[in-house]
């Protein structure tokens, strides 16, 4: 049972590393690639809440609006991986921002995904920044 979920927990990074270098790239085909198409979205600039593969998309479209075309940094730098059955969570922290680290901010990442016809699926993401202390 344990290398089964070994094998679950190596498919789910690659599939977060793999919607990491697509963000990157601004590859909003491989940025959408494994989200499900009822796909919920907390997210930091408003609006909160954004649900559906298209909302989704929309999201992400607004992003690359203030992402720098070139040298952008968006990089998962920690995550943990719960997996049980056909559901998986993960959360740590990621990197986002212009280059260099002057211009990067930590970001909390908490992704829920379900296999769905053997296939890890994104249903669910929050991105969140701490608050002004």
């Amino acid at each position: 049972m344990a290398a089964k979920a070994d094998t679950a927990e190596k498919q789910v990074r690659k599939l977060l590393d793999d919607w990491a270098k697509a963000v990157r790239a601004r590859d909003i085909k491989g940025v959408l690639a494994h989200h499900s198409p009822k796909i919920v979205l907390f997210d930091v600039p408003p609006p909160d809440e954004w649900r559906g593969l298209a909302s989704y998309e929309l999201s992400w479209e607004l992003f690359f609006r203030q992402f720098p075309p070139t040298g952008g940094v968006f990089e998962i730098t920690t995550m943990e991986i719960a997996i049980s059955g056909d559901l998986a969570c993960g959360y740590g922290l990621l990197r986002c921002g212009g280059s260099g680290k002057e211009g990067t901010f930590a970001v909390r990442l908490t992704v829920c995904l379900r296999r769905i016809e053997s296939e890890w699926t994104i249903v669910h993401e929050h991105h969140s920044v701490p608050a002004a202390g």
